[in-house]
C-alpha cells in the first residue's frame, strides 16, 4: 500500500517565509536604503604642523633633487637575423649634476661596460653623455652633456672630514629604476675599506644604514644641511639587495679626483718612479717588513737619488732596498705606499726611510707623474 507524502507541513513553512520576505523588503529593506541615502564622509581631522624633521627632509629633497640624474647605460648588440647593431639597454645607475658646464659625476662602475651612456634630468629631459674621464681605482667617473645652463644645478659640496657616527644622512638616487627616491638613516660608520672594481682599496668610506639599493650607485649622500658629504657606491648583501650596510666614497676624495678628471681625463698619480714587488711574493725571500724594490726607472725620483733594485746573480735574487716608511709613516705593504702617494701632488716632496743590507738610510725625493 502506498504511503502517503508528507508534505503537509512544508506548505505553511513555505507561505510563511514568503510572507517574511515582502515584510522585509517592505519595511526593512526601505529603512536600510534610508539608511544609505543619509551616508556621508568622515570628517577629517586636522593634521596640525608638520614636525621639523619631516619639513627638514622635504626641504632636501626639494632643493637636491633637481641635481641628480638617471644614468641609462647602452651596449650595442647584434641582430641574429639581420646582422643590424641595436643599443640595448644595460643598466641603470644614478649620478649628480658637477657644474654649470653640464658635467656629471658618477660611479665608474656604472657607465664602464657602456657603449653609450644617456642621462635624464629631473624634468625628464633627455641627453647623450661622453665619458669626460675616470678613476677606476677610485670608482668614479665624470660625465658630459650639452644641456642648456638654466636646467643644470650642481648639487652642493660639504665635507666628510667632520662626520660622527650617528648623525642623519640621505640619499637620493634611482634604485630599481624608479627615478628620484629619498632614502635616510645615520652614518653608523667611518673609516670603512670596500675594493673598487680593479681590485684597490678605497679607504676612508663611510657606511650607512640609509636604504641603497641597485640603482642608487653613483647618487649622492647628503648631510641634514642637503650638502654632498660622499657618493653612494656598493652595498653589503648577499642577496644583491638592500640589508641595511651602504658605502660611499667620502666627499673629500671625490672633491680631489673630479677636477683632475676634468683636466687630464684621467688621475695623475704621484710616484717615485720604482716598481714594487707585492709583500706574498717577497716573503718568499725571507722579507718579513717593509717592501722591496723590484725595479728602478731610469731617470725617475728613486734613480736620481741611488736606490737600487733587486737582481738575479747566479740564478739567484739578490734583494735591493726595502722601502719601510714615507714621510715618517711605517709601511707594510704595496697598498700602504700607494695610499700616501696617492694623497700627495706631483712635485711634493718626501722622505723615503728604506733598508740597505740591514742598515735603515733615507731620501729626499720629488714626486713625478706616472702613466
Amino acid at each position: 500500500m502506498e504511503q502517503p507524502r508528507k508534505t503537509g507541513f512544508l506548505k505553511p513553512f513555505i507561505l510563511l517565509l514568503i510572507l517574511t520576505g515582502m515584510l522585509w523588503y517592505l519595511f526593512g529593506a526601505q529603512d536600510w536604503r534610508a539608511i544609505n541615502r543619509n551616508a556621508a564622509p568622515r570628517a577629517i581631522t586636522a593634521r596640525g604642523d608638520l614636525a621639523e624633521d619631516e619639513k627638514n627632509t622635504i626641504e632636501i629633497f626639494r632643493e637636491n633633487s633637481p641635481s641628480v640624474v638617471f644614468i641609462t647605460s647602452l651596449a650595442v648588440r647584434r641582430n641574429l637575423f639581420s646582422l643590424n647593431a641595436v643599443q640595448i639597454p644595460q643598466g641603470t645607475g644614478s649620478g649628480f649634476i658637477w657644474d654649470r658646464e653640464g658635467r656629471i659625476v658618477t660611479n665608474y662602475h656604472v657607465i664602464s661596460d657602456a657603449s653609450h651612456i644617456r642621462v635624464t634630468l629631473s624634468d625628464q629631459s633627455e641627453y647623450k653623455a661622453i665619458l669626460v674621464g675616470a678613476a677606476p681605482d677610485k670608482d668614479l667617473a665624470v660625465l658630459q652633456i650639452s644641456a642648456p645652463e638654466a636646467k643644470l644645478k650642481p648639487i652642493t659640496v660639504g665635507e666628510a672630514t667632520n662626520l660622527l657616527v650617528g648623525q642623519k644622512v640621505f640619499a637620493i638616487g634611482n634604485p630599481f629604476g624608479l627615478d628620484h627616491t629619498i632614502t635616510s638613516g645615520i652614518i653608523s660608520a667611518l673609516g670603512r675599506e670596500i675594493n673598487a672594481i680593479t681590485g684597490r682599496t678605497i679607504n676612508g668610506v663611510i657606511q650607512t644604514d640609509a636604504a641603497i639599493n641597485p640603482g642608487n650607485s653613483g647618487g649622492p649622500l647628503l648631510d641634514s644641511a642637503g650638502r654632498l658629504i660622499g657618493v653612494n657606491t656598493a652595498i653589503y648583501s648577499p642577496s644583491g639587495a638592500y640589508a641595511g650596510i651602504g658605502f660611499a666614497v667620502p666627499v673629500e676624495e671625490v672633491n680631489r679626483v673630479v677636477p683632475e678628471l676634468i683636466r687630464h681625463g684621467k688621475l695623475i698619480k704621484p710616484g717615485i718612479g720604482v716598481t714594487l714587488v707585492d709583500e706574498r711574493y717577497a716573503a718568499r725571500y725571507g722579507i718579513s717588513d717593509g717592501i722591496l724594490i723590484g725595479e728602478v726607472e731610469a731617470g725617475g725620483p728613486a734613480d736620481q737619488v741611488g736606490l737600487q733594485a733587486a737582481r738575479q746573480y747566479r740564478g739567484e735574487i739578490v734583494t735591493g732596498d726595502i722601502i719601510v716608511g714615507i714621510n715618517g709613516t711605517a709601511v707594510d705593504s704595496v697598498d700602504d705606499i700607494r695610499n700616501i702617494l696617492e694623497n700627495l701632488k706631483v712635485g711634493d716632496e718626501i722622505e723615503l726611510s728604506y733598508l740597505r743590507e740591514g742598515q735603515q738610510l733615507s731620501a729626499r725625493m720629488q714626486l713625478e707623474p706616472i702613466n
